[in-house]
């Protein structure tokens, strides 16, 4: 954020959110970028330099799946295209088309489908029948599969694909200009037991029919025949899965002698098999000329079906066993471009599979006998992906994605040039779940996050990527938490250490150095990791827990001599410290960064809410949920010695956020009783310390969710669920300055926290829709920059209910 004449100009620096928890989720386009929903957004990702672009406004509940048109499998016919389309359905059963120009690199909110599920959509695929023309299908838990063609700009251009540069603006919602025309070809009732899985083709010898497979929850997958005008019929029903299909992907019509008579269809299901089909072009309505080939899938008897003049035989071509548990997707290889034109391809027999055993496979047919052999195996040592819910290959077949059950990304690079050689590779991360607090670094280094996903995160700028011009990108560094509970609130501690929140490590031994950290069983602390050697200073983390067994006491890990009884690198091999030279995988992040904690604080009856600290670092205030004001009361703890040294009382309840001002003489309290109160504080002697209760004011007719000192003066601002800011001033503590509008809450926030005294706050500036969150803003934070103060650029960071973190 920079001020230039007067104006202030906003761009986004960093995004850091994960991936809904769910299949179809992700979806990587022939313009090589990523799509995932997180929570009611879509994010836009770019593999090559693992950024968040942009997220897409428009959902209104959380976003299951998505589908690029073209995607991968179509990106030989994308090479002149200007114009790439984005397809996404939420819970709501809502479905939104988007358009990403790639001259200008802007995208546009395109329209809603008109025919809603009345369900949560769970699928979408798609292909491309022309530059101009797709046909697409989506499937609900209503019970429903539609059809849809959708005719698109015949504009075309030289493509110009993501890279570094990319910085992407929405234009404003219902901007149309003609561009697309959507018809709906057929609305399909499948029955009670809703289809989860879906895949489109052209059908081989058949020009303009299509065939339309899908499967779920009955074990089968039901062959759906049309025309490109509608009128979809059951052609026939596939048995041989014993459990729920959850994906299908068909290949391009395969060419044998010139001819292209074949289709495969590969499935996948959770009875941990993936069974690929042969759909053969047969010459039974007239008289078949020559022998078939002898061979083992002729034995194998399989459906007959007619479309228009020409029918179909299919037949199962190989059982693939191989995944420990659930396969969730599969996969072809996209085609490879075999001419200039890009219209001529070569469809790889290569199949991608990805697993709830925490493991993605390559399949391929060996050589010499035909059979499918798993030939890559990776995310097999993925300790912390707990399975994945999605696979997928890049537009040229060089990489592979994944999804997996914490929100997280998997990627891998086939780096090899004469033999496979598949390396992880950087990708963005962030919380799935709402983050609830954020908090700078001392000195702004990194931000650091808490979560109802029970993680801590930090974010920072890692430096000097050589490939950047403006040499660094943010990414997530540490997990220092991993809580078995969500975690609420979070205070860094100010002082002269820079790596420690909420509680510092106790005193050891000479000879006794800290690796790391260890989880429990239940994940309520994290236990440090010892080994002799040399004192090292560590930095930790802490939570307070709801039940309290002692009001009042602290609780920390004893000292220990040597290695007697504790665990150690031995014991322990994945706390080995790893120096890093680029961002860390998922993996890393999950056990090599995990803090040790030192202290659990009890007092607070209820699950606590907000945290803060003073700026000297020698008090911490708590608060807790609360429904009357003895459960209300804050709690101050002395830094260090970590003891109650003090409970004030003012509020009936709950104290949503406190701030100190920042010469330390003042706490400012605000609460869901619509009230502030300010108390003072003052140091009668070494350790001591009394405060008092100055004032108790009815500021908003809401809630008060968030309030900010003025750094310069003993102001401060206040902002509520009724729609307001207001700021109030020293010596009553009289209002001063009321801010209107629910659009300008944040901002007036932002100035009535900057503004000097005397000064009216006024709105200096109003984000872009997609720069901001999609979702209720829990928390802003100033960085603290070591700049020098008439520095015109200033970052300010924000988290919300969208699951994501933010810096612009």
């Amino acid at each position: 954020m920079s001020q230039s004449h007067g104006a202030v100009e906003v761009e986004r620096v960093f995004i850091g959110a994960g991936c809904n928890r769910i299949m179809n989720n992700v979806s990587w386009g022939a313009c090589n970028l990523v799509a995932f929903g997180a929570q009611n957004a879509v994010a836009i990702f770019c593999p090559k330099t693992a950024q968040i672009l942009t997220t897409l406004r428009g959902h209104q509940a959380s976003v299951n799946c998505t589908h690029w048109i073209p995607s991968t499998k179509f990106a030989f016919k994308a090479k002149e295209l200007e114009q790439h389309y984005l397809l996404s359905g939420d819970a709501n059963g809502a479905i939104i088309l988007w358009k990403l120009s790639i001259p200008d690199k802007k995208w546009r909110y395109v329209l809603q489908v008109p025919q809603s599920h009345k369900k949560g959509v769970t699928c979408i695929t798609g292909i491309m029948i022309s530059q101009t023309d797709a046909v697409f299908a989506s499937t609900s838990s209503d019970g429903t599969v539609n059809v849809w063609e959708l005719i698109l700009s015949s504009l075309s251009g030289e493509e110009s694909l993501c890279d570094d540069e990319m910085i992407l603006a929405v234009q404003p919602v219902g901007d149309l200009f003609g561009e697309c025309k959507l018809s709906c070809l057929e609305s399909l009732f499948v029955g009670p037991k809703a289809m989860v899985a879906l895949s489109l083709a052209e059908l081989p010898g058949s020009s303009g029919r299509l065939v339309l497979a899908m499967g779920g929850l009955d074990n089968k997958i039901h062959i759906y025949c049309g025309e490109r005008t509608g009128k979809f019929l059951r052609a026939c029903e596939l048995k041989g899965h014993t459990d729920w299909i959850r994906s299908m992907d068909f290949s391009l019509p395969i060419c044998i002698n010139g001819e292209t008579n074949n289709l495969l269809l590969v499935s996948s299901s959770q009875d941990r098999g993936i069974r690929i089909w042969k759909m053969s072009l047969r010459n039974s309505l007239a008289n078949s000329k020559g022998k078939e080939e002898i061979s083992l899938a002729s034995y194998i008897e399989g459906p007959i079906f007619v479309a228009a003049s020409f029918s179909y035989k299919i037949s199962l071509e190989s059982l693939l066993i191989g995944h420990e548990d659930w396969i969730y997707s599969v996969e072809w290889q996209p085609p490879l471009s075999s001419s200039i034109g890009g219209i001529e391809c070569h469809q790889p027999q290569s199949i991608l599979s990805a697993s709830m055993d925490k493991t993605m496979m390559i399949w391929e047919p060996e050589r010499t006998t035909g059979i499918w052999m798993n030939v890559v195996t990776v995310g097999e040592l993925s300790h912390c992906a707990l399975g994945f819910y999605g696979g997928h290959w890049s537009p040229n077949g060089d990489a592979i994605l994944a999804h997996g059950y914490g929100g997280s990304f998997h990627l891998w690079r086939n780096v090899g040039v004469d033999v496979d050689n598949w390396q992880p590779q950087k990708v963005p991360s962030g919380h799935f779940a709402e983050v609830t607090d954020i908090a700078w670094a001392r000195s702004g280094e990194y931000l650091l996050s808490v979560s109802h996903d029970q993680t801590t995160r930090i974010f920072a700028p890692w430096l000097n990527e050589p490939h950047l011009k403006n040499g660094d990108t943010w990414h997530e560094i540490a997990r220092p938490q991993v809580h078995g509970h969500d975690i609420n609130c979070v205070a860094i501690i100010q002082g002269k250490g820079n790596h420690r929140f909420k509680s510092t490590f106790p005193d050891l031994q000479a000879n006794v150095q800290i690796l790391g950290a260890n989880m429990s069983a239940l994940g309520l602390s994290q236990k440090p990791i010892y080994v002799k050697e040399e004192v090292q200073m560590c930095i930790l983390p802490s939570l307070s827990d709801s039940a309290p067994p002692n009001p009042g006491a602290t609780y920390e890990t004893p000292d220990r001599p040597g290695n007697e009884g504790l665990d150690t690198l031995e014991t322990i091999p994945d706390a080995v410290p790893v120096e890093l030279t680029e961002p860390p995988i998922e993996e890393q992040l999950a056990w090599h960064t995990l803090w040790p904690e030192s202290h659990k604080l009890y007092g607070h009856g209820n699950e606590l809410f907000s945290l803060c600290c003073d700026h000297e670092g020698k008090l911490v205030a708590s608060s807790c949920k609360a429904q009357s004001a003895s459960v209300a009361e804050i709690w101050l703890w002395q830094v260090g010695t970590w003891k109650a040294v003090d409970r004030l009382q003012s509020h009936s309840l709950t104290v949503t956020q406190m701030e100190f001002s920042h010469d330390d003489n003042f706490l400012l309290l605000v609460s869901r009783d619509r009230q502030f109160s300010v108390f003072s504080i003052k140091r009668t002697g070494v350790d001591e310390t009394s405060y008092q209760l100055l004032t108790r004011q009815e500021a908003h007719k809401r809630i008060i969710w968030t309030c900010s000192w003025n750094p310069f003066g003993h102001e401060f601002a206040t902002g509520s669920r009724d729609k307001t800011v207001k700021i109030w001033a020293n010596r009553e503590w009289i209002l001063r300055q009321t801010a209107h509008r629910s659009a300008a809450v944040q901002q007036q926030t932002e100035d009535g926290s900057v503004a000097a005294p005397g000064v009216t706050a006024s709105l200096a500036t109003r984000f872009d829709p997609f720069v901001c969150h999609v979702s209720a803003v829990h928390r802003l934070a100033w960085r603290n920059s070591e700049k020098s103060p008439d520095s015109r650029s200033m970052e300010l960071a924000s988290c919300g209910a969208d699951h994501t973190v933010r810096v612009v």
